[in-house]
């Protein structure tokens, strides 16, 4: 096979910088299954693995990318055939093991999943790992018994990748969904997703008490930090919490009165390593019950050539919704 393009992250003078090199299949991770790739997609995980702005990678060189989603171009094991259309999102994708960001991937077959029924590839990186995470983070809510009629449900960070494609499901679900965000400009937008009710981070008043007024049936926090904190101060009784990120800060300074004397459920989702079973579930949810309506208003299209461009807008939060990387050439 010739040589095809990948981006590569590598480690120079102790930092993170990442740069588009020529590959061919000897030179990726091993792997059963070959994928020529169609789609990617960019999370904040991979704009922190590209930048340096995380200690995220951990192995050099690596190439980066989370997600992919493509045809397969050879396979060693018999669940996949040549031509099959299959995604991969999280394992140790753009971490440890070489991702999306290229023409070709090379993957253990036990990390690929058929294209669900009802999806195209385009729309599985729309949705990509913060779609797959805002679906797990519902899923566990409703396995901790959250139910549209128990209450608002609040979902922080909410012009991102994932609060974007949460608050979708969430609306379609019937439930009563309140954003916080600090992006007074994007009003109109979330309330196109859904949302009944907006909060301004700018003017949220959180307190101080172990225990404030009692608001939420449920939340999805993209934040972290102080913004975590003040919701467990805030759930209502047997509320649950499902924490998918760090936006705001990694520690957390509470209490347990929320969580003895309200019985307040913390719930951590960790995308990356879901098992299959449960991985072929939600995404069964995602071509069903919990496919977003409005993938097209919450994504846009990069071609791979100005892959490098869109992490620090990310990081600066300067995007919001889903940015989908067009990555097999035309013809």
């Amino acid at each position: 096979m010739k040589k095809f393009s990948a981006y590569r992250i590598f480690e120079e003078s102790g930092q993170s910088a990442g740069r588009f090199v020529e590959l061919s299949l000897d030179d990726l991770d091993p792997g059963e299954v070959v994928i020529q790739t169609h789609y990617s997609s960019v999370n904040y995980k991979d704009a922190l693995a590209a930048t340096g702005a995380g200690k995220v990678i951990r192995r050099f060189p690596c190439v980066g990318g989370v997600d992919a989603a493509g045809v397969v171009a050879s396979s060693f094991d018999a669940r996949f055939k040549e031509g099959d259309k299959v995604i991969v999102t999280g394992y140790g994708m753009g971490v440890d093991h070489d991702g999306g960001y290229a023409e070709y991937v090379r993957i253990p077959a036990g990390w690929v999943v058929p294209l669900p029924q009802g999806l195209t590839l385009f729309e599985t990186m729309a949705i990509g790992t913060a779609g797959f995470a805002a679906a797990l983070s519902i899923h566990r809510l409703e396995q901790n018994d959250l139910r549209p009629e128990n209450g608002k449900v609040i979902v922080t960070g909410a012009t991102g990748g994932v609060a974007s494609l949460a608050i979708q499901m969430l609306a379609q679900l019937g439930y009563h969904v309140v954003a916080l965000t600090g992006k007074d400009s994007e009003h109109d937008y979330l309330k196109s997703l859904g949302v009944a009710e907006i909060l301004s981070r700018k003017n949220l008043v959180m307190g101080t008490r172990p225990l404030e007024k009692a608001q939420w049936a449920g939340a999805l926090d993209a934040v972290g930090g102080e913004t975590l904190a003040w919701l467990t101060r805030t759930m209502q009784q047997y509320g649950a919490i499902a924490s998918f990120g760090n936006a705001g800060g990694i520690e957390l300074h509470t209490t347990v009165m929320p969580f003895i004397l309200r019985g307040i459920r913390l719930i951590g989702i960790d995308s990356a390593a879901t098992g299959m079973p449960l991985r072929r579930e939600i995404w069964r949810r995602l071509s069903t019950d919990l496919r977003p309506k409005l993938l097209a208003q919450v994504s846009h299209t990069v071609p791979f050539v100005e892959l490098p461009q869109v992490f620090p807008q990310l990081l600066q939060g300067r995007l919001r919704g889903r940015t989908v990387v067009g990555i097999k050439q035309a013809g």
